[in-house]
């Protein structure tokens, strides 16, 4: 039986195309971009394009992009450095109950050196409210950061509306962009967004590599030092061929990216079409209409999720619990339990994300040898 990958949303595949921009790269761009001879000035070059690309796929100047290692530094430069930046500003951040452990994490880290973070609760839904954002704010707040879209869930957040709220109140606002980024539209020319975090492989680029917008103007005090890469703001010298593969892998996403979304979620609605058919106990987690196209966290009753995984995985089918950061452990979700006050649901739920290779008959096939664990286990 054909193996089947849905768990994109933890990590997308290569794309050919940006494995091939990869490798042409490391075979032809040998030099230190930093060096003034002819090797260095041409890996400048080729650094500097996929910069462009990177600011151009989200409405920004080419100098508020910085180049990380992926969405949990971006989200760790974002917060921490914003954070020490202003500390004679503020000292209070708010945030949701339902982020990226980069984020929450980063913010427990905030909370040991004196600062005063605010964790907003969601609704059954996942969504945060506006008003509760509102409510939060006080004299002291420097920063909010809530993410565009769950990355267990699906659930999108109001992010043009928090940004708002926060431009009115003179706060910063970081928004986790990770598994919205290449899926939907998003414009800092229209947005009021201050910080904004991506990752490469979650778009069919290259793991290792993904980028922090920063507003023109914003001060980040850098936690990397060593050089002066990324204009004094993250030492280390650039990965130039990931660069360049993240920059293929943006170049397919933009072009594709309302043919991607819209063939995901005919993946995803057909999924639940094709549970129901098989006769599946499931309720869906997350918002049914504000989610992404490409995320499908299920409750299904009764079960024992580890064990569900490894006979989905002994059955050649790849999914997860949620939040890959958290996998191989299948610790509860925080996302769910803030999202519900029942401890089974997160012992219960599935997520399964589709992305490109993924077809009708892989969904109708994953259906089936549900329905069969199911049956398995409530028979056992």
């Amino acid at each position: 039986m054909k193996n089947i990958y849905a768990d994109h949303a933890a990590s997308a595949p290569v794309h050919h195309e940006a494995a091939k921009a990869m490798m042409e790269a490391m075979e032809n761009n040998i030099g230190n971009p930093s060096s003034i001879h002819h090797y260095g000035r041409k890996a400048r070059m080729q650094l500097d394009q996929a910069r462009q690309q990177l600011a151009d796929s989200i409405g920004a100047a080419v100098d508020e992009i910085i180049l990380t290692s992926g969405g949990t530094e971006a989200d760790n430069l974002a917060l921490v450095g914003y954070a020490k930046a202003h500390k004679d500003q503020g000292s209070h951040i708010i945030t949701t109950q339902i982020e990226h452990h980069a984020v929450l994490h980063t913010c427990e880290r905030l909370e040991n050196q004196g600062f005063d973070v605010t964790y907003i609760p969601v609704n059954q839904y996942g969504q945060v409210s506006l008003e509760a954002v509102q409510e939060a704010i006080t004299d002291k707040t420097i920063l909010v950061s809530v993410m565009h879209g769950n990355n267990e869930v699906g659930t999108i957040q109001p992010i043009e509306e928090i940004a708002d709220i926060a431009q009115a109140n003179n706060v910063a606002f970081h928004t986790d962009a990770v598994q919205s980024y290449g899926l939907m539209p998003i414009d800092m020319k229209q947005t009021p967004v201050t910080l904004m975090s991506v990752s490469s492989h979650k778009i069919n680029g290259p793991k290792g590599i993904g980028f922090l917008y920063a507003k023109k103007g914003t001060k980040l005090m850098p936690f990397l030092t060593g050089g002066e890469q990324e204009k004094k703001r993250r030492a280390g010298t650039e990965n130039v061929a990931a660069a360049a593969g993240f920059a293929k892998a943006v170049e397919m996403a933009v072009e594709q990216r309302e043919e991607r979304a819209g063939f995901y979620q005919q993946l995803s609605d057909y999924f639940l079409k094709c549970l129901e058919s098989e006769g599946v106990r499931f309720e869906l987690n997350g918002a049914k209409e504000e989610r992404l196209p490409h995320i499908t966290n299920i409750f299904i009753p009764n079960i024992s999720l580890e064990s569900f995984l490894v006979q989905l995985d002994l059955a050649g089918i790849a999914a997860s619990s949620g939040s890959a950061c958290t996998a191989g452990s299948v610790e509860p979700s925080h996302v769910l339990s803030a999202m519900f006050n029942d401890p089974n649901r997160s012992a219960s739920s599935l997520r399964f994300s589709f992305g490109q290779g993924n077809s009708f008959e892989e969904v109708e096939q994953i259906a089936k040898e549900i329905r069969t664990i199911v049956h398995r286990m409530n028979s056992g």
